[in-house]
Protein backbone atom coordinates (compact mmCIF):
# COMPACT_ATOMS: atom_id res chain seq x y z
CA UNK A 1 0.00 0.00 0.00
CA UNK A 2 1.34 3.21 -1.42
CA UNK A 3 -0.45 6.30 0.35
CA UNK A 4 -3.07 6.83 3.09
CA UNK A 5 -4.30 9.66 5.30
CA UNK A 6 -6.99 11.83 7.01
CA UNK A 7 -9.60 11.39 3.98
CA UNK A 8 -9.33 7.50 4.90
CA UNK A 9 -9.39 7.99 8.44
CA UNK A 10 -12.69 10.27 7.94
CA UNK A 11 -14.47 8.26 5.20
CA UNK A 12 -14.26 5.04 7.52
CA UNK A 13 -15.43 7.27 10.68
CA UNK A 14 -18.63 8.69 9.53
CA UNK A 15 -19.57 5.13 8.34
CA UNK A 16 -19.21 3.79 12.03
CA UNK A 17 -21.18 6.34 12.82
CA UNK A 18 -23.43 6.13 10.84
CA UNK A 19 -24.25 2.69 12.11
CA UNK A 20 -24.74 1.48 8.29
CA UNK A 21 -21.89 -1.21 8.19
CA UNK A 22 -23.90 -3.38 5.42
CA UNK A 23 -23.83 -2.54 1.56
CA UNK A 24 -27.64 -4.09 1.70
CA UNK A 25 -31.16 -3.89 3.70
CA UNK A 26 -30.52 0.15 4.24
CA UNK A 27 -26.81 0.46 2.48
CA UNK A 28 -28.38 1.15 -1.08
CA UNK A 29 -26.55 4.41 -2.41
CA UNK A 30 -23.52 3.93 -0.22
CA UNK A 31 -20.03 3.56 -0.13
CA UNK A 32 -20.44 0.47 -2.21
CA UNK A 33 -22.38 1.43 -4.72
CA UNK A 34 -20.08 5.32 -5.29
CA UNK A 35 -17.00 3.03 -5.56
CA UNK A 36 -18.90 0.63 -8.65
CA UNK A 37 -19.88 3.84 -10.17
CA UNK A 38 -16.34 5.50 -9.52
CA UNK A 39 -14.34 2.16 -11.12
CA UNK A 40 -17.28 2.22 -14.44
CA UNK A 41 -15.69 5.69 -14.81
CA UNK A 42 -12.21 5.32 -14.20
CA UNK A 43 -12.13 2.20 -16.49
CA UNK A 44 -14.70 2.78 -18.93
CA UNK A 45 -16.69 -0.52 -18.55
CA UNK A 46 -20.46 -0.67 -18.16
CA UNK A 47 -20.47 -2.90 -15.02
CA UNK A 48 -18.47 -2.97 -11.93
CA UNK A 49 -18.83 -5.17 -8.60
CA UNK A 50 -16.80 -4.89 -5.40
CA UNK A 51 -16.49 -7.99 -4.10
CA UNK A 52 -14.22 -9.76 -0.59
CA UNK A 53 -10.83 -10.13 -2.99
CA UNK A 54 -9.16 -10.68 -6.05
CA UNK A 55 -9.90 -14.63 -5.94
CA UNK A 56 -13.75 -13.64 -5.45
CA UNK A 57 -13.74 -11.38 -8.61
CA UNK A 58 -12.34 -14.37 -10.86
CA UNK A 59 -14.55 -17.15 -9.48
CA UNK A 60 -17.14 -14.57 -10.18
CA UNK A 61 -15.78 -14.01 -13.80
CA UNK A 62 -15.23 -17.23 -14.11
CA UNK A 63 -19.02 -18.20 -13.06
CA UNK A 64 -20.48 -15.34 -15.38
CA UNK A 65 -19.23 -16.59 -18.30
CA UNK A 66 -20.08 -20.68 -17.15
CA UNK A 67 -17.19 -21.97 -16.86
CA UNK A 68 -16.87 -25.20 -14.84
CA UNK A 69 -16.42 -29.05 -15.08
CA UNK A 70 -15.44 -30.59 -18.07
CA UNK A 71 -13.74 -27.28 -19.05
CA UNK A 72 -9.81 -26.32 -19.13
CA UNK A 73 -8.81 -22.26 -18.50
CA UNK A 74 -5.21 -21.48 -19.66
CA UNK A 75 -3.54 -19.89 -16.94
CA UNK A 76 0.16 -18.56 -16.96
CA UNK A 77 2.89 -20.25 -15.00
CA UNK A 78 3.87 -16.74 -13.03
CA UNK A 79 1.51 -15.73 -11.12
CA UNK A 80 -0.29 -16.07 -7.50
CA UNK A 81 -1.52 -19.19 -6.83
CA UNK A 82 -5.33 -17.95 -6.86
CA UNK A 83 -5.54 -17.85 -11.20
CA UNK A 84 -5.24 -21.09 -10.76
CA UNK A 85 -7.41 -21.98 -7.75
CA UNK A 86 -10.45 -19.70 -8.95
CA UNK A 87 -10.71 -22.12 -11.86
CA UNK A 88 -10.35 -24.81 -9.58
CA UNK A 89 -12.81 -23.33 -7.15
CA UNK A 90 -15.41 -23.55 -10.17
CA UNK A 91 -14.90 -27.32 -10.97
CA UNK A 92 -12.55 -26.92 -14.03
CA UNK A 93 -8.58 -27.27 -14.50
CA UNK A 94 -6.04 -25.25 -15.21
CA UNK A 95 -3.49 -25.94 -17.82
CA UNK A 96 -0.46 -24.01 -17.59
CA UNK A 97 1.25 -21.81 -20.42
CA UNK A 98 4.78 -20.02 -20.70
CA UNK A 99 5.44 -16.48 -19.59
CA UNK A 100 7.95 -14.81 -21.38
CA UNK A 101 10.26 -11.76 -21.30
CA UNK A 102 7.58 -9.37 -20.29
CA UNK A 103 6.90 -11.74 -17.21
CA UNK A 104 3.26 -11.78 -18.84
CA UNK A 105 1.84 -14.89 -20.75
CA UNK A 106 3.41 -15.75 -23.75
CA UNK A 107 0.86 -15.77 -27.01
CA UNK A 108 2.84 -17.98 -28.89
CA UNK A 109 2.72 -20.75 -26.17
CA UNK A 110 -1.01 -19.93 -24.88
CA UNK A 111 -2.12 -21.10 -28.22
CA UNK A 112 0.64 -24.05 -28.67
CA UNK A 113 -1.77 -25.09 -24.89
CA UNK A 114 -4.98 -24.88 -26.63
CA UNK A 115 -6.41 -28.41 -26.35
CA UNK A 116 -10.09 -29.54 -27.18
CA UNK A 117 -11.43 -28.73 -23.87
CA UNK A 118 -10.14 -25.47 -23.28
CA UNK A 119 -12.98 -22.48 -23.21
CA UNK A 120 -11.03 -19.59 -21.32
CA UNK A 121 -7.67 -18.10 -20.90
CA UNK A 122 -6.35 -15.94 -17.94
CA UNK A 123 -3.67 -13.59 -18.79
CA UNK A 124 -2.20 -12.08 -15.77
CA UNK A 125 -1.01 -8.22 -15.82
CA UNK A 126 1.80 -9.17 -13.36
CA UNK A 127 3.65 -6.71 -11.15
CA UNK A 128 1.63 -3.75 -13.46
CA UNK A 129 3.19 -4.48 -16.45
CA UNK A 130 0.75 -5.29 -19.05
CA UNK A 131 0.25 -8.63 -21.22
CA UNK A 132 0.26 -8.24 -24.78
CA UNK A 133 -3.61 -7.91 -25.24
CA UNK A 134 -3.56 -7.79 -29.25
CA UNK A 135 -2.06 -11.27 -29.37
CA UNK A 136 -3.73 -12.79 -27.13
CA UNK A 137 -7.03 -11.68 -27.79
CA UNK A 138 -6.43 -12.81 -31.42
CA UNK A 139 -5.49 -16.05 -30.72
CA UNK A 140 -8.33 -16.51 -28.59
CA UNK A 141 -11.46 -15.21 -30.76
CA UNK A 142 -9.47 -17.48 -33.48
CA UNK A 143 -10.16 -20.40 -31.21
CA UNK A 144 -13.14 -18.93 -29.78
CA UNK A 145 -12.09 -18.59 -25.89
CA UNK A 146 -13.35 -16.03 -23.21
CA UNK A 147 -10.70 -14.08 -22.31
CA UNK A 148 -10.82 -13.01 -18.49
CA UNK A 149 -8.10 -10.40 -16.90
CA UNK A 150 -6.46 -11.09 -13.84
CA UNK A 151 -5.48 -7.01 -13.39
CA UNK A 152 -5.08 -8.16 -9.48
CA UNK A 153 -1.70 -6.44 -9.79
CA UNK A 154 -2.19 -3.64 -12.25
CA UNK A 155 -4.87 -1.47 -11.25
CA UNK A 156 -5.32 1.62 -13.06
CA UNK A 157 -2.76 0.27 -15.52
CA UNK A 158 -3.84 0.40 -19.78
CA UNK A 159 -2.95 -1.27 -22.87
CA UNK A 160 -2.94 1.34 -25.74
CA UNK A 161 -5.12 3.44 -24.00
CA UNK A 162 -7.63 1.21 -22.69
CA UNK A 163 -7.45 0.16 -18.75
CA UNK A 164 -6.15 -2.87 -17.84
CA UNK A 165 -9.33 -5.18 -17.04
CA UNK A 166 -11.74 -4.28 -20.18
CA UNK A 167 -10.29 -5.65 -22.73
CA UNK A 168 -11.41 -9.51 -22.38
CA UNK A 169 -14.85 -10.29 -21.83
CA UNK A 170 -14.39 -9.61 -18.10
CA UNK A 171 -11.37 -8.54 -15.57
CA UNK A 172 -10.70 -8.76 -11.70
CA UNK A 173 -8.98 -6.19 -9.45
CA UNK A 174 -7.54 -6.88 -6.32
CA UNK A 175 -7.00 -4.36 -3.17
CA UNK A 176 -5.25 -6.13 -0.51
CA UNK A 177 -2.27 -4.63 1.14
CA UNK A 178 -0.03 -4.95 -0.76
CA UNK A 179 -1.48 -3.45 -4.58
CA UNK A 180 -1.13 0.01 -5.75
CA UNK A 181 -4.34 0.91 -3.36
CA UNK A 182 -5.85 -1.04 -0.53
CA UNK A 183 -8.67 -1.06 1.87
CA UNK A 184 -6.79 -4.04 3.64
CA UNK A 185 -8.82 -6.86 1.43
CA UNK A 186 -11.50 -6.91 -1.22
CA UNK A 187 -11.35 -7.22 -4.88
CA UNK A 188 -13.36 -6.21 -8.42
CA UNK A 189 -15.32 -7.82 -11.09
CA UNK A 190 -15.38 -5.62 -14.09
CA UNK A 191 -17.08 -6.06 -17.14
CA UNK A 192 -19.36 -5.01 -19.93
CA UNK A 193 -21.28 -7.60 -20.41
CA UNK A 194 -24.97 -8.06 -19.04
CA UNK A 195 -25.26 -11.87 -18.43
CA UNK A 196 -21.94 -11.68 -16.72
CA UNK A 197 -22.47 -9.17 -14.42
CA UNK A 198 -25.77 -10.71 -13.30
CA UNK A 199 -24.34 -13.94 -13.05
CA UNK A 200 -21.50 -12.45 -11.16
CA UNK A 201 -24.25 -11.06 -8.58
CA UNK A 202 -25.88 -13.81 -7.84
CA UNK A 203 -22.55 -15.61 -7.35
CA UNK A 204 -21.47 -13.19 -4.77
CA UNK A 205 -24.40 -12.81 -2.73
CA UNK A 206 -26.07 -16.03 -2.35
CA UNK A 207 -28.71 -15.62 -4.69
CA UNK A 208 -29.48 -12.38 -4.04
CA UNK A 209 -33.17 -12.89 -5.41
CA UNK A 210 -33.81 -11.64 -2.23
CA UNK A 211 -32.68 -7.90 -2.71
CA UNK A 212 -34.42 -4.47 -3.69
CA UNK A 213 -32.66 -5.33 -7.71
CA UNK A 214 -33.87 -8.87 -8.20
CA UNK A 215 -36.50 -8.03 -10.27
CA UNK A 216 -34.24 -6.50 -12.60
CA UNK A 217 -32.44 -9.77 -13.45
CA UNK A 218 -33.23 -11.50 -16.25
CA UNK A 219 -30.60 -14.20 -15.87
CA UNK A 220 -31.79 -17.66 -13.75
CA UNK A 221 -30.99 -17.55 -10.49
CA UNK A 222 -28.74 -19.67 -8.55
CA UNK A 223 -27.13 -20.17 -5.35
CA UNK A 224 -24.02 -18.36 -4.31
CA UNK A 225 -21.30 -17.54 -2.14
CA UNK A 226 -21.16 -14.39 0.32
CA UNK A 227 -18.42 -12.14 -1.43
CA UNK A 228 -20.15 -9.10 -0.36
CA UNK A 229 -18.08 -5.92 0.81
CA UNK A 230 -18.78 -3.89 3.30
CA UNK A 231 -19.51 -0.19 3.67
CA UNK A 232 -16.20 0.36 5.90
CA UNK A 233 -13.79 -1.17 2.85
CA UNK A 234 -15.97 0.44 0.68
CA UNK A 235 -15.31 3.79 2.68
CA UNK A 236 -11.19 3.74 2.68
CA UNK A 237 -11.56 2.23 -1.16
CA UNK A 238 -13.52 5.27 -1.92
CA UNK A 239 -11.00 7.45 -0.83
CA UNK A 240 -8.28 5.34 -2.70
CA UNK A 241 -9.64 5.56 -6.21
CA UNK A 242 -9.61 8.91 -6.14
CA UNK A 243 -5.88 8.78 -5.38
CA UNK A 244 -4.88 6.37 -8.10
CA UNK A 245 -3.89 8.05 -11.03
CA UNK A 246 -2.02 10.30 -8.39
CA UNK A 247 -0.28 7.40 -7.54
CA UNK A 248 0.25 6.19 -11.00
CA UNK A 249 1.80 9.31 -11.89
CA UNK A 250 4.27 9.34 -9.20
CA UNK A 251 5.47 5.80 -9.95
CA UNK A 252 5.72 6.64 -13.48
CA UNK A 253 7.75 9.49 -12.78
CA UNK A 254 9.88 7.67 -10.59
CA UNK A 255 10.65 4.66 -13.11
CA UNK A 256 11.32 7.10 -15.71
CA UNK A 257 14.01 8.87 -13.87
CA UNK A 258 15.12 5.53 -12.95
CA UNK A 259 15.58 3.92 -15.95
CA UNK A 260 16.49 7.69 -17.72
CA UNK A 261 19.77 7.27 -15.02
CA UNK A 262 20.24 3.72 -16.32
CA UNK A 263 20.87 4.45 -20.15
CA UNK A 264 22.62 7.65 -18.96
CA UNK A 265 25.51 5.11 -17.40
CA UNK A 266 25.72 3.13 -20.54
CA UNK A 267 26.36 -0.36 -18.78
CA UNK A 268 25.18 -3.57 -20.10
CA UNK A 269 22.05 -4.05 -18.27
CA UNK A 270 18.93 -4.89 -20.44
CA UNK A 271 15.65 -3.84 -19.94
CA UNK A 272 12.92 -6.24 -19.93
CA UNK A 273 10.61 -6.06 -23.03
CA UNK A 274 7.04 -4.66 -22.11
CA UNK A 275 3.99 -4.89 -24.11
CA UNK A 276 3.19 -1.15 -23.69
CA UNK A 277 5.79 0.67 -21.80
CA UNK A 278 2.94 3.50 -21.21
CA UNK A 279 0.25 1.75 -19.77
CA UNK A 280 2.67 0.02 -16.93
CA UNK A 281 2.06 1.15 -13.34
CA UNK A 282 5.66 1.60 -12.80
CA UNK A 283 6.03 -0.60 -9.95
CA UNK A 284 9.05 -2.27 -10.84
CA UNK A 285 12.47 -1.71 -13.15
CA UNK A 286 12.78 -5.03 -14.81
CA UNK A 287 16.17 -6.10 -16.14
CA UNK A 288 16.88 -9.33 -18.24
CA UNK A 289 20.15 -11.01 -17.91
CA UNK A 290 21.87 -14.19 -19.59
CA UNK A 291 22.08 -16.32 -16.83
CA UNK A 292 20.62 -17.07 -13.13
CA UNK A 293 24.11 -16.40 -12.32
CA UNK A 294 25.28 -13.47 -13.52
CA UNK A 295 21.71 -12.08 -11.75
CA UNK A 296 22.37 -13.22 -8.61
CA UNK A 297 26.33 -11.58 -8.61
CA UNK A 298 24.93 -8.53 -9.96
CA UNK A 299 22.27 -8.38 -7.13
CA UNK A 300 24.99 -9.20 -4.19
CA UNK A 301 27.78 -6.36 -5.75
CA UNK A 302 25.02 -3.68 -5.78
CA UNK A 303 23.72 -4.36 -2.71
CA UNK A 304 27.57 -4.07 -1.51
CA UNK A 305 27.91 -0.70 -3.22
CA UNK A 306 24.58 0.83 -2.15
CA UNK A 307 22.37 -0.99 0.27
CA UNK A 308 19.32 0.72 -0.65
CA UNK A 309 19.57 -0.96 -4.03
CA UNK A 310 17.61 -4.50 -3.90
CA UNK A 311 17.59 -6.16 -6.93
CA UNK A 312 15.07 -9.13 -6.60
CA UNK A 313 13.82 -11.88 -8.62
CA UNK A 314 10.65 -13.36 -9.18
CA UNK A 315 12.14 -16.98 -9.18
CA UNK A 316 12.25 -16.33 -5.42
CA UNK A 317 8.65 -15.00 -4.82
CA UNK A 318 7.40 -18.01 -3.46
CA UNK A 319 3.35 -18.99 -4.17
CA UNK A 320 3.58 -16.52 -7.40
CA UNK A 321 5.94 -19.62 -9.29
CA UNK A 322 3.80 -22.84 -10.06
CA UNK A 323 6.51 -24.89 -8.79
CA UNK A 324 5.23 -24.01 -5.52
CA UNK A 325 1.63 -24.54 -6.06
CA UNK A 326 1.86 -28.04 -4.15
CA UNK A 327 -1.72 -28.26 -3.85
CA UNK A 328 -1.92 -28.21 -7.91
CA UNK A 329 0.98 -30.60 -7.98
CA UNK A 330 -0.24 -32.97 -5.87
CA UNK A 331 -3.77 -32.67 -7.42
CA UNK A 332 -5.70 -31.73 -3.95
CA UNK A 333 -8.30 -29.19 -5.35
CA UNK A 334 -10.31 -29.90 -2.92
CA UNK A 335 -11.77 -30.69 0.32
CA UNK A 336 -12.73 -34.22 -0.17
CA UNK A 337 -12.59 -36.22 -3.08
CA UNK A 338 -16.05 -35.91 -4.09
CA UNK A 339 -14.93 -31.96 -4.60
CA UNK A 340 -12.06 -32.15 -6.01
CA UNK A 341 -12.22 -31.71 -10.02
CA UNK A 342 -9.13 -33.25 -10.81
CA UNK A 343 -11.14 -36.51 -9.60
CA UNK A 344 -14.22 -35.65 -10.96
CA UNK A 345 -15.80 -37.85 -13.64
CA UNK A 346 -16.70 -34.58 -16.42
CA UNK A 347 -12.41 -33.73 -15.98
CA UNK A 348 -11.81 -37.11 -17.34
CA UNK A 349 -10.86 -35.91 -20.64
CA UNK A 350 -9.20 -32.54 -18.96
CA UNK A 351 -5.29 -32.34 -19.11
CA UNK A 352 -4.88 -32.51 -15.25
CA UNK A 353 -1.34 -33.37 -14.97
CA UNK A 354 0.77 -30.36 -13.73
CA UNK A 355 4.39 -31.46 -12.76
CA UNK A 356 7.75 -29.14 -11.93
CA UNK A 357 8.76 -29.72 -16.11
CA UNK A 358 5.51 -28.16 -17.23
CA UNK A 359 6.90 -24.81 -18.06
CA UNK A 360 10.64 -24.97 -17.77
CA UNK A 361 11.21 -22.06 -20.07
CA UNK A 362 9.42 -19.86 -17.56
CA UNK A 363 11.46 -21.23 -14.61
CA UNK A 364 14.44 -20.20 -16.76
CA UNK A 365 13.28 -16.41 -17.57
CA UNK A 366 11.70 -15.90 -13.80
CA UNK A 367 15.72 -17.13 -12.93
CA UNK A 368 17.37 -14.71 -14.77
CA UNK A 369 15.17 -11.73 -14.51
CA UNK A 370 15.47 -9.14 -11.81
CA UNK A 371 13.48 -6.26 -10.13
CA UNK A 372 14.38 -3.29 -8.59
CA UNK A 373 10.78 -1.76 -6.44
CA UNK A 374 10.34 1.57 -7.71
CA UNK A 375 9.42 3.90 -4.20
CA UNK A 376 6.56 6.22 -4.70
CA UNK A 377 8.60 9.06 -2.78
CA UNK A 378 11.89 8.40 -4.22
CA UNK A 379 13.92 11.71 -5.14
CA UNK A 380 15.60 12.27 -8.54
CA UNK A 381 19.13 11.82 -6.44
CA UNK A 382 17.56 8.63 -4.83
CA UNK A 383 17.08 7.18 -7.79
CA UNK A 384 20.26 8.05 -9.66
CA UNK A 385 22.10 6.93 -6.72
CA UNK A 386 20.12 3.25 -6.72
CA UNK A 387 20.46 2.73 -10.46
CA UNK A 388 24.00 3.94 -10.26
CA UNK A 389 25.23 1.50 -7.93
CA UNK A 390 23.09 -1.30 -10.05
CA UNK A 391 25.11 -0.15 -13.14
CA UNK A 392 28.49 0.13 -11.74
CA UNK A 393 27.81 -3.78 -10.26
CA UNK A 394 26.97 -4.70 -13.75
CA UNK A 395 30.03 -3.22 -15.45
CA UNK A 396 31.67 -5.20 -12.65
CA UNK A 397 30.12 -8.70 -12.96
CA UNK A 398 29.82 -8.51 -17.15
CA UNK A 399 32.16 -6.05 -18.05
CA UNK A 400 31.59 -2.86 -20.27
Amino acid sequence: MYEIGQEEIDAVTAVLRSGQLFRYRGGEGGQADTCEKRLVELCGCKYALVVTSGTAALICALVGLNIGPGDEVIVPAYTWLASAGAVLNVGAIPVLANVDESLTLDPADFERRIGPRTKAVIPVHMGGRPSNMDAIMDVAQRHGLHVVEDACQAIGGSYRGRRLGTIGAAGAFSFNQFKTISCGEGGALLTSDRKIYERALYCHDMGCTFRNHAGTLTETPFLGNTFRMNELQCAMLRVQLDRLDGILARLRERNGWFRDAVRAEQSPLVLAPSADAAGDCGNNVTFIFDNAGTRAAVGERAKAIEPSCYLSSPIDSGLHVYTNWTVLLNQQGGFCPAMNPFLRAENRECRTRITADTCPETLDILARTGCIGVGINWTREQCATIAGALCRAAREVVGG
